[in-house]
């Protein structure tokens, strides 16, 4: 897994840029999001990240057909993330189908089960008892291989996925997960995993890396912290900025959402400047605290996780 300014080496051989635009937005609507991508095709990105869950993918594959047909960008300079979804665990071919039919693509670059959790046809949110259905995660895994073999991905991997659970995956996966895409930011530093998926050569990809400030389930902690504001003073820059900064920096592709072309347009330029090591030191020592904690996947009954630890394997 080699690493440099912008990208970094998958080990499947594929670079992946290390700064994305996430579009998971339940708020935004069709051209809001058809825009924001084409904003950040112009802009400079590269890297754009959906699932079927988010309902964006179509979008997405507008923007991504109308600037192929334009000539701003060819199919292979762009790298596109999908995700099963909890539902869609019977049925990774499938799905991964219907997931190219909305993008508008012959393939996507990486293609990820969403959450360790499989969900019976028709859930509801939050999910009811009668809504878990047994976990099988290694029958769902093979279905991911066949999804690359077949050449519908040119990688697979997993979002939040504990150090334990990667563990066991690993113990009868024929393919190794390229990626684990999870909550980091300063305040979640994920250090833990981010050693073992170094170790095990698996890129750790962030989602949500300013911490999800102005959405319902996220929080304005990253961004309105005094010692991040220092830091960005200091160099000149946007708190944004140097948020994505410190994650490129820990190896990590971080992966903001935004459709306001401004923001859109900051929360690229993170290259040609650098964190010192004061900076790192200083932001290492900030109390953590998970955002995003996944209640709603636990129960007492019939969720594969009794408890919020379970989920997480003690990693909270």
């Amino acid at each position: 897994m080699g690493l440099s300014d912008q990208v970094s080496e998958l080990n499947t051989g594929s670079k992946i840029p290390l700064i994305g635009l996430g579009t998971g937005a339940p708020a935004y609507h069709f051209e809001q999001i058809k825009a924001a991508v084409a904003v950040a095709l112009q802009v400079g990105y590269r890297h754009f990240d959906t699932a079927s869950y988010y309902g964006s993918e179509c979008a997405l594959g507008a923007a991504l057909t109308e600037a192929f047909q334009s000539g701003i960008v060819k199919r292979e300079e762009v790298f596109v993330t999908t995700k099963l979804w909890g539902d869609e665990h019977d049925e990774p071919l499938a799905a991964i189908n219907r997931s190219l039919k909305n993008l508008q693509l012959e393939y996507v670059d990486l293609y990820l089960i969403h959450w360790p959790l499989r969900l019976r046809k028709g859930y509801t949110l939050p999910p009811n008892e009668e809504d878990f259905l047994p976990l099988d995660i290694k029958s769902t895994w093979q279905g991911m291989e066949q999804c690359f073999e077949l050449g519908l991905t040119k990688a697979i991997g997993l979002s939040n996925f504990s150090c334990k659970k990667i563990e066991d995956l690993l113990s009868y996966a024929k393919i190794t997960p390229a990626v684990d895409q999870v909550e980091m930011h300063p305040f979640w530093q994920q250090k833990k995993l981010r050693d073992y998926c170094s170790k095990m050569k698996i890129q750790v990809c962030a989602w949500s890396p300013l911490g999800g400030p102005n959405t319902p389930w996220g929080s304005n902690v990253v961004m309105d912290n005094p010692l991040i504001k220092e830091i960005a003073h200091k160099h000149g820059k946007s708190i944004a900025q140097v948020v994505l900064r410190w994650g490129t920096e820990q190896g990590v592709c971080v992966l903001p959402k935004s459709f306001n072309k401004d923001r859109i347009t900051e929360n690229f330029q993170i290259s040609g400047w650098c964190l010192d090591a004061e900076d790192h030191e200083q932001m290492s020592k900030l109390e953590q605290r998970k955002i995003l904690r996944g209640e709603e996947w636990v129960n007492s009954t019939t969720s594969p996780y009794k408890t919020i630890e379970e989920l997480w394997d003690g990693e909270i």
